[in-house]
C-alpha cells in the first residue's frame, strides 16, 4: 500500500489503543478536532476566489500559507519529510501529492487542493475540488460522483460497522456510475498526530475490516478516475498521476465516530462543499 505521507509516530495522548492499534479519544477531544478542522475548511473557502485561469498553483499554495500563519496556526505540510508547501495542489490527471509551482492553469483546469493545519496540537486535514474557468461536462460528473461517493462512506460511519462498509459503499457508488476508484492510496488514522493507524481504504468488501467504535478519528478521502484505477509516481518521489492520464477527483474529510454515528470536522464554513456548483448542501 503506497501512502507518501504515511509514518508511525507515537501518539502520546490520553485513550485506549485497539488490538488494530486505533486511538479512541475521549469525548472532550472533539472540540479540538473540530477546532482544526473548522480552519483547514475556511482557507479553503477563502482560496476559492483567487483560482482562476492563469493563476500559478505557487501563488495559491502561497495565499494559503499566509492564511495558516495568520490564524496563528500551524502548517502540518511545510518540513514534512523534506515537503516545503502548505498544500497538496494536483491538477487534472494528477491523483494526489502534486507540488505547487509556476504552472499556470488553464481554463476548464481541475484542482484539488490539500490542507492540514495543527490548532492546538490537533490536525485538521481536508481537501476540495475547484475548477479554473468553464467546466466541462465530463469533468463535472467526474467531481460530483467523486464527492457523493465520500458522502455514501461517511453515511456508513457508525459504531457497529466497518471499515469495509465504508470502502464498500464508496467502491459500490463509484463503479455503479462507470468510473473507478484509486487502491494505491488511502485515509488514515489522525489527531494529535498527522497519520496513525488504521488505513482507511476506499474499496471493500461489507463486515470486514475492524469494526468502528466510539472516539475514532480518522479521514476519507476516495480519489475517483475516469478512467482505469491505477497509478505511478513521478520521478519527485511525491506526484501521483493516473497511469493512463484519465481526469481524476478527490474529496477529504476528517471525521469522529459518535455514539450513533459520525461528526465531521471539516464541513465548510461557508456552505461551499462542491466548489464546482457553489452548492449550499451540506451533501
Amino acid at each position: 500500500m503506497k501512502n507518501f505521507w504515511k509514518t508511525l509516530v507515537r501518539d502520546n495522548h490520553n485513550g485506549r489503543l485497539t488490538r488494530d492499534g486505533i486511538r479512541i479519544h475521549e469525548t472532550a477531544d472533539f472540540a479540538g478536532m473540530h477546532k482544526a478542522g473548522e480552519l483547514a475548511a475556511r482557507i479553503l473557502d477563502e482560496v476559492a476566489d483567487h483560482i482562476h485561469p492563469g493563476q500559478t498553483t505557487g501563488a495559491i499554495d502561497a495565499l494559503i500559507e499566509d492564511k495558516v500563519n495568520e490564524a496563528g496556526a500551524k502548517s502540518a505540510t511545510i518540513g514534512y519529510k523534506g515537503y516545503q508547501h502548505a498544500s497538496c495542489i494536483s491538477v487534472n490527471h494528477v491523483v494526489c501529492h502534486g507540488i505547487p509551482g509556476d504552472k499556470k492553469l488553464k481554463d476548464g483546469d481541475i484542482l484539488n487542493i490539500d490542507v492540514t493545519v495543527i490548532v492546538d496540537g490537533w490536525f485538521g486535514d481536508t481537501s476540495r475540488m475547484f475548477v479554473a474557468g468553464k467546466l466541462n461536462r465530463k469533468a463535472e460528473r467526474l467531481i460530483q460522483v467523486t464527492h457523493d461517493s465520500l458522502m455514501k462512506g461517511i453515511e456508513a460511519v457508525k459504531p457497529g460497522n466497518t471499515f469495509g462498509d465504508i470502502g464498500h459503499a464508496i467502491q459500490t457508488f463509484v463503479e455503479g456510475n462507470r468510473m473507478s476508484v484509486v487502491r494505491d492510496f488511502c485515509g488514515h488514522g489522525l489527531g494529535r498526530v498527522f497519520h496513525a493507524p488504521p488505513n482507511v481504504l476506499h474499496y471493500g468488501r461489507e463486515g470486514t475490516g475492524p469494526v468502528l467504535e466510539e472516539g475514532m478519528f480518522f479521514t476519507i478521502e476516495p480519489m475517483v478516475n475516469l478512467g482505469r484505477p491505477e497509478t505511478k509516481v513521478l520521478a519527485d518521489d511525491w506526484t501521483a498521476v493516473t497511469r493512463d492520464r484519465s481526469l481524476t477527483a478527490q474529496f477529504e474529510h476528517s471525521i469522529g465516530v459518535t455514539e450513533d454515528g459520525c461528526e465531521i470536522f471539516t464541513l465548510s464554513p461557508a456552505g461551499i462543499h462542491t466548489p464546482h456548483t457553489q452548492s449550499t448542501d451540506a451533501s
